[in-house]
């Protein structure tokens, strides 16, 4: 494609006003700007004061989904807000075909945990198989060998993570945090070659298991976790079903699962398919019970492996152990593991105290260490079939059934624990079976402390960092009154006097999954989510699946607020409108069009586009120092000229790199540096400012608020983030 040629005034036109859109939209929508404090609270004594038609838009479209498109505002204008909260509240009423149609090439979306196992298996555990079928291939088995004449099996350097831990390799590249990469690029430099206990390091060894997944089809299972990042990036991006990723992002953090563990990178897939989208916005019980017999939990809080003290095993015959896929084939989770790293058997309490603590009560619920263990007890027994898929990658030696039901829920009665128990005061009678982990997510799923403790969550979701204790009620009456029905509770909210309030307005920082979709749908922009894109999330601190501790990622300003976390924004900024990130292209060249007169009026072009993004909600201070700082030579990124028809799928990067030799999709973010300059372009003065620790850009938490900031730091280069600042100009009080 031919790209188009402007006159020189054109272009600096175009230069300019790209500048002032590409921070405007940024300072708008994607780091939801507060207005001027003064502005913003109500007078004491009085409610509330209202918010104008085109700021009570603005609010819903960022609250109940990832920010305002183009064209989006005067659409909900035309249409209502009302009637636009009434239909995402019905999702499935929705066509959603463009958005489905961008996921066309992610496979692994459309395919069952045991197909997972089979076509994306761990190398190790491939080749372990393969060796006791004797099916090793000659070539693969050579390459063995000469790792191990290598010395690649002697002790692991002290870096070496041990057996269970995430290791520091591609297998998990995508859900590192700046600091991580950096210590794992340390690590590979300083340790020798022929030391390496990952054998994926091994040249050789990586191109003969790229040889042989080429000729059986198979993949690298690193491609699971980045195909699923990618969906939700994209989803979130394109799909007309805002409130139905909100909630999928909402619930997936509530019940989070660290897919570094284990088994979990080939049951997210489902987890995220089956478990999580489908009970959004349906009843609280029903989601509750479809996480609790989630594969991905299971082994994510290693219920799978909590059997009762006193289980009877069913015997084996003498010799039926001896055959090279019995353990492979055993469906007892205890004899799935050589004999020297068994645990003790027993009752796992993991996933009891997290139901109650996290997922239900809260951990002011009112529940005790006793409760925690008689819901242990009833839980036990809910478990994994095949948890490690030993069934499906031994397929040519198992039945047909074997291979399809590799890593699904099945509760095992021999290992159950069937006496009587007692929670929270209820009484659940022995020999109950699985009914007694029913009974108690029906106890827990309808109890007053489960419906507060969703409630708050919910509000400090949608309304602010701190739930107004009076709404909070209210919707918890919602939950108990309509049996706990996730629609109906966010009904109450979203038509709620508080969530329409002033002082919900611009109230809440974005975390970075939600920043980085919202920039890319404020500037209009295309992007395939892939890798790279998230790499940038990763960098901002919020790897998606990549949070260990059940907890999951806080929804507090606090915890984003600090320097690092800024600069990291500010870089991705300055990355996405520079057009520095593979596979994300951003046009500013159509928001310019019609402005082809040989000079231009810096404040004029300025205020044009604050009001068009913004809605002219900034400080006059603060518009006096962008003007001031503002250069004459602001220069437009470059576009790229390659992009994918808006119903069309993105090639897929993992497939792409694997077709080129690479186990990975390769490529990496880009640190956008700037140089030393007495003027700084449009974009990198207000991305100073708008990422500067003392601006109000959240106008939300009181202690934030300090009127809109107009900090000017002065810009260095640096190494290692790209930027450090000094402030030397700061107009932070109320």
């Amino acid at each position: 494609m031919r790209s188009k040629r402007y006159s020189v005034p054109y272009v600096s036109v175009m230069r300019r006003a790209g500048a002032i859109l590409c921070l405007a939209a940024l300072l708008g929508s994607t780091f939801v700007v507060g207005i001027n404090a003064q502005n913003m609270k109500a007078s004491a004594g009085k409610s509330a004061a209202k918010l104008s038609q085109d700021q009570r838009i603005l609010h819903v479209l960022n609250r109940l989904g990832f920010g305002a498109r183009p064209g989006d505002v005067e659409r909900l204008k035309v249409m209502g807000i009302d009637n636009y909260i009434a239909q995402q509240l019905w999702p499935e009423k929705i066509d959603d075909s463009a958005s489905e149609a961008k996921l066309q090439n992610l496979e692994t979306l459309r395919m069952s945990t045991a197909e997972l196992y089979e076509k994306y298996p761990q190398p190790g555990q491939l080749l372990r198989q393969l060796q006791q079928r004797g099916a090793l291939p000659a070539d693969l088995a050579q390459a063995r060998d000469n790792r191990v004449k290598g010395g690649a099996n002697a002790a692991p350097a002290a870096n070496t993570p041990k057996s269970g831990e995430a290791m520091p390799s591609q297998g998990n590249a995508e859900m590192q945090g700046p600091e991580t990469a950096k210590t794992n690029d340390a690590a590979k430099t300083n340790t020798p070659a022929n030391n390496d206990a990952n054998p994926m390091n091994n040249p050789e060894y990586r191109k003969a298991i790229m040889a042989y997944f080429k000729e059986n089809n198979l993949r690298p299972a690193q491609f699971l976790t980045g195909e699923l990042q990618m969906s939700r990036i994209l989803r979130a991006v394109y799909s007309e079903r805002q409130l139905q990723e909100v909630m999928v992002d909402f619930w997936t953090n509530h019940f989070n699962v660290y897919a570094a563990k284990g088994a979990d990178r080939w049951l997210l897939t489902s987890y995220d398919r089956d478990t999580i989208r489908p009970h959004t916005l349906g009843k609280f019980y029903d989601l509750l019970l479809a996480d609790a017999q989630s594969p991905a939990m299971l082994f994510y809080l290693d219920n799978f492996q909590s059997v009762s003290p006193n289980a009877q095993l069913p015997q084996q015959r003498p010799g039926a152990a001896r055959g090279p896929l019995a353990v492979l084939m055993s469906n007892n989770p205890q004899q799935q593991r050589p004999q020297q790293q068994q645990r003790p058997r027993g009752i796992n309490e993991n996933y009891a105290r997290e139901l109650m603590e996290l997922h239900t009560l809260g951990v002011d619920g009112g529940y005790t260490q006793k409760d925690v263990q008689e819901v242990a007890r009833c839980f036990t027994g809910w478990t994994i079939f095949q948890p490690r898929g030993g069934a499906a990658a031994a397929a040519a030696l198992m039945g047909r059934d074997a291979r399809d039901n590799a890593g699904k829920f099945i509760f095992r009665s021999a290992v159950h624990d069937n006496g009587e128990k007692t929670v929270l005061g209820h009484k659940i009678p022995a020999g109950g079976g699985i009914k007694d982990g029913l009974m108690v997510l029906d106890i827990v799923a309808h109890h007053p402390a489960t419906a507060k403790f969703i409630a708050t969550k919910l509000v400090r979701r949608f309304v602010s960092d701190d739930p107004p204790p009076a709404l909070v009620d209210r919707v918890a009456q919602t939950f108990l009154k309509t049996d706990g029905d996730i629609r109906q509770v966010l009904k109450a909210i979203f038509f709620s006097p508080e969530f329409s309030s002033a002082e919900a307005y611009r109230a809440k920082v974005k975390r970075p999954f939600e920043l980085a979709v919202s920039a890319v749908r404020t500037l209009g922009a295309d992007t395939n989510g892939g890798p790279q894109f998230h790499q940038w999330i990763a960098r901002m601190g919020q790897p998606l699946y990549g949070f260990q501790t059940p907890n999951g990622y806080s929804d507090l300003a606090e915890n984003w607020v600090n320097t690092g976390a800024l600069l990291e924004r500010m870089n991705f900024g300055l990355a996405l409108v520079s057009n520095r990130i593979p596979g994300t292209r951003v046009d500013l060249s159509r928001f310019v069009s019609d402005m082809k007169g040989t000079s231009v009026d810096r404040a004029k072009l300025l205020d044009r586009f604050v009001t068009l993004i913004v809605g002219g909600e900034i400080s006059p201070k603060t518009r006096e120092t962008l003007l001031k700082q503002l250069s004459d030579q602001v220069t437009l990124p470059a576009t790229p000229q390659k992009q994918v028809a808006a119903n069309v799928a993105p090639p897929n990067p993992f497939e792409a790199g694997f077709q080129r030799g690479n186990l990975g999709p390769g490529g990496g973010a880009t640190c956008a540096m700037t140089r030393n300059r007495k003027r700084w372009r449009l974009w990198e003065i207000l991305a100073v400012i708008l990422y500067s620790t003392h601006g109000s850009w959240m106008a939300g938490p009181r202690r934030y608020r300090s009127g809109f900031c107009t900090n000017v730091y002065s810009q260095r280069r640096n190494k290692r983030s790209g930027w450090t600042g000094a402030m030397v100009g700061c107009n932070c009080h109320d």
